[in-house]
């Protein structure tokens, strides 16, 4: 019995020998059997949440298809701070190697990404740092941000290491990324002799950066930075934006998402003027699904703000058909909608930063909401009045229907007065349709099921000149 496990251990021995799972072996393996694989994706716009969305889909796709490396083709002024900080994070948490090509601008938010890659290549005239924290407006915001911004900065030039240096008996430490350079792109204040003495955040060129080690090479273009790192054999796969990406971010537009409000007011005014499910409100839940589904998707809008619109929406509804006139239920359904709208526009993590800023960016979203609520309501007030002032859009009957034609009405004095008789169904009640009284044929509703032709009825009551019937047994 001992001898065939000690023929199994001996052979899986021989076995974890011949092929050992270290990665230097397994780079190895790769290399000889296949050609590396970069995954290429762009980050050529505002660093806001589409750019953070496309930024977890290219990583996501780089893992799938085990590329090799990943390439980052950047142009950018910068954008948010709470999106780029998530990019950076993803980034160092990235198991594949990242590098990034600088296509002329890497500012601000770009500036913290691009730091956050294992190398860097840049065009000539190419520029990267100026990542002071500004607001809308372009001015500077108080210091608790740039303090968050510098240790950011910091701590991510301080991720790609260090070297320990024994000189004449002396211990230096040479960083690969100066982290104090990094902190000097977003504050004036910091001193580095030589580097950073006028008093103005530093802004390297492609030459500096090379210089100071914030730049591995200078290249013109993607095939020459593959070229200078060794892959221009490498398979290349891009990342193609597709059309829902593209229908995603014409959706989350401000003055797509102000359209789509009006849409929305508008047809719940319509179902208030005329009570029932028609057109309006399916356009109305219609528009709600195309403001929301690209505002959740960017991660802006969360579930707790759609319920609120939700609820505000269930509100109106039972406003319309439960209530009779417009009430508590009405109005609560209203603020509840419209706060539902505004805060889907804004940005939760600035609350935890800045209340001020994100009282402004409430502000500024409310405004959004009301004005065009407003506007719509006036657009649907001046259509109702087009519509009700034109023979040709109005749907109202102006044929006038005269008795020398043979059109007869039934006095609803006659109708009462039918309340309690007894007759048969001229017609299949289903459960409209006719019955026939004393020699007398009247539109009439089964009260129960449907009632077959010639059935006897008896007439229940009457309704705003309608009757009622059920059959009898």
């Amino acid at each position: 019995m001992k001898r065939p496990i000690l023929l199994v251990l001996f052979l899986l021995t021989i076995a974890a020998t011949a092929f050992p799972r270290v990665a230097g072996d397994t780079v190895a393996a790769d290399t000889a059997g296949r050609k590396k694989t970069v995954y290429i994706f762009p980050i050529r716009e505002e660093i806001a949440r589409p750019a953070w969305r496309l930024t977890k889909k290219g990583l996501e796709n780089a893992r799938r298809l085990h590329a090799d490396y990943i390439l980052i083709h950047m142009n950018t002024y910068g954008g948010l701070l709470n999106s780029a900080d998530s990019i950076r994070t993803a980034i160092l948490n990235c198991p594949v190697p990242v590098m990034v090509f600088i296509d002329h601008n890497a500012a601000s938010a770009g500036a913290l990404i691009s730091i956050a890659c294992d190398s860097i290549y840049m065009r000539s005239g190419a520029t990267i740092g100026a990542a002071t924290v500004v607001n809308q407006t372009g001015q500077q915001v108080p210091d608790k941000y740039q303090s968050y911004m510098r240790a950011m900065m910091r701590a991510t030039a301080e991720s790609h290491g260090k070297d320990t240096i024994i000189r004449d008996g002396d211990t230096l430490t040479h960083w690969r990324r100066d982290p104090r350079i990094a902190e000097a792109m977003v504050d004036a204040r910091i001193y580095i002799p030589g580097i950073s003495d006028s008093g103005k955040v530093i802004t390297l060129t492609t030459d500096e950066a090379i210089r100071l080690g914030y730049c591995e090479g200078k290249a013109e273009s993607i095939e020459e930075v593959l070229q200078k790192t060794g892959l221009g054999d490498a398979h290349v796969v891009r990342y193609e934006i597709k059309p829902v990406d593209r229908i995603i971010g014409f959706l989350a537009s401000p003055a797509v998402s102000g359209i789509l409000i009006m849409i929305i007011i508008g047809g719940i005014y319509f179902e208030l003027r005329t009570p029932g499910i028609g057109f309006p409100l399916a356009a109305a839940v219609l528009a709600a699904i195309l403001y929301f589904a690209p505002l959740y998707l960017e991660g802006l809008a969360q579930h707790w703000e759609i319920l609120l619109f939700v609820a505000g929406l269930i509100l109106i509804a039972v406003e319309i058909f439960a209530i009779p006139g417009f009430g508590v239920a009405g109005i609560s359904g209203i603020i509840l909608l419209v706060t539902g709208l505004t805060l889907s526009l804004v940005d939760n993590a600035v609350f935890r930063f800045d209340p001020t800023m994100a009282v402004n960016m409430l502000l500024k979203s409310l405004f959004i909401v009301l004005v065009s609520s407003l506007l719509s309501i006036i657009l649907s007030i001046w259509l109702t009045k087009k519509v009700a002032g034109s023979r040709k859009l109005n749907l109202a009957l102006h044929t006038e229907l005269q008795t020398k034609k043979g059109y007869v009405s039934v006095e609803k004095k006659m109708q009462e007065e039918l309340t309690g008789k007894k007759g048969r169904a001229f017609t299949v009640l289903r459960p409209s349709g006719k019955v026939i009284i004393d020699g007398e044929v009247y539109d009439a509703v089964a009260e129960m099921g449907f009632i077959e032709k010639d059935a006897p009825i008896l007439v229940t009551r009457q309704m705003t000149g309608q009757l009622y019937v059920v059959e009898e047994k």
